[in-house]
């Protein structure tokens, strides 16, 4: 990632919201005498740890070809992002950019044995289900249950402490207060850019500029 101090995002609190509210994320690995291996699954944090680490799992065979547990991985997570138009700054000359928040998480997989996985796997429908109105648990019943132990044996979960973090969040901190106050109004409106999500991540990270709370 760019080196550029300007935009740098370095507060792991920050990091772990990042992640509650992202969760989908990318998995790289440089695997000797293959090059680069990339999968996409969700991750959650686990909660009760000291600093950031991450619970998720692979689905067979992926765990082989990460050669997981065996060296270092990279878990990228992506917020937020969208292009901005000069045209919305409201002076001249300017040129286009793009927003964006992202975390880049290094660290090595512990590999769980079953009934840690099956208990992150667990936390994982949970944490996505409870918010509808007929959740669908992973031991709503017994007949789910059961489903869930044979799953299992499909998947590897594991934990990873994040031992390196580099992260960037660039939301137009360099531009004019009034600049940005149009840049999210002209993002809450409907057209072809339109993203309440990145206006809302705009509004957050200029708070002090624009006069209000984070």
């Amino acid at each position: 990632m760019r080196d550029n101090p300007d935009y740098a995002f370095s507060d792991p609190e920050g990091v772990k919201d990042l992640v509650r509210e992202n969760p989908w994320a990318t998995f790289v690995s440089h695997v000797p005498g293959e090059g680069l291996i990339a999968s996409h699954y969700p991750v959650l944090l686990d909660e009760e740890a000291d600093g950031v680490v991450l619970l998720s799992h692979v689905g067979r065979p992926d765990e082989v070809k990460h050669q997981l547990g065996r060296h270092e991985m990279l878990v990228i997570i992506q917020g937020p992002h969208g292009y901005i138009s000069p045209s919305w700054y409201g002076y001249r000359p300017n040129v286009p950019t793009w927003n964006f928040t992202t975390a880049h998480l290094r660290g090595t997989p512990e590999i769980l044995p079953d009934t840690e996985n099956l208990a992150v796997l667990d936390r994982l429908v949970e944490h996505f289900e409870k918010v509808l109105p007929d959740p669908h648990l992973l031991h709503a019943t017994q007949q789910n249950s059961e489903y869930a132990q044979r799953i299992v044996r499909g998947t590897v979960g594991f934990r990873m402490r994040v031992e390196h973090i580099e992260a960037k969040e660039k939301m137009n901190q360099d531009k004019p207060a009034e600049s940005v106050r149009n840049i999210i109004a002209t993002l809450r409106e409907p057209g072809p850019y339109q993203s309440p999500a990145l206006a809302d991540r705009m509004e957050h990270v200029n708070a002090d500029t624009l006069g209000g709370t984070p």
